[in-house]
């Protein structure tokens, strides 16, 4: 199951969240949530609170609708950040005339999903695994040919006088 979460129309350009962004993909929510505390970059508090938007979704579902969740094993899937619209300004140049610049904005998307392991009792992993990891080792890549060759060029005969 996913759970996610959105902000639109953030006065950021989509660069700079993508920093950020970029760094608690894949990770778990409470080492994310660490990472984004100490991140020094202005975006990092509204990916945080995203992120806890995105948290709070998934208690949400698990108590409303009953599903079962563990949020200790929930992880960030997916971060993204795309291009909202752009604020078109005018500033002062020499001899009357105005330079065009534009304010970028952007919008976040964050995904959770709760990491499932595939283990056996013991805690190790199953005999199927196993064998895929074994079979998947055994596989050469295929070997390239040879390349041919080629023969010195011929001395041409000397000119005779």
């Amino acid at each position: 199951m996913e759970f996610t979460a959105q902000a639109k129309y953030v006065r950021v350009s989509p660069q700079k969240a993508r920093l950020v962004l970029d760094l608690i993909k894949g990770r778990r929510v409470e080492d994310a949530l660490n990472v984004l505390a100490f991140t020094k970059k202005g975006i990092a508090p509204d990916v945080e609170k995203l992120l806890r938007s995105a948290l709070e979704n998934a208690n949400y579902l698990s108590q409303e609708k009953g599903i079962d969740v563990d949020v200790d094993r929930l992880f960030v899937k997916n971060a993204i950040a795309n291009e909202g619209p752009r604020m078109k300004r005018i500033r002062p140049a020499p001899m009357g005339r105005a330079y065009r610049y534009q304010r970028r904005m952007t919008h976040m998307h964050i995904a959770l999903e709760e990491k499932s392991f595939a283990t056996n009792g013991a805690g190790g992993a199953t005999a199927e695994t196993v064998a895929a990891a074994a079979s998947a080792k055994k596989k050469a890549p295929p070997k390239k040919k040879a390349v041919a060759k080629k023969a010195p060029a011929k001395k041409s005969a000397k000119k005779k006088k």
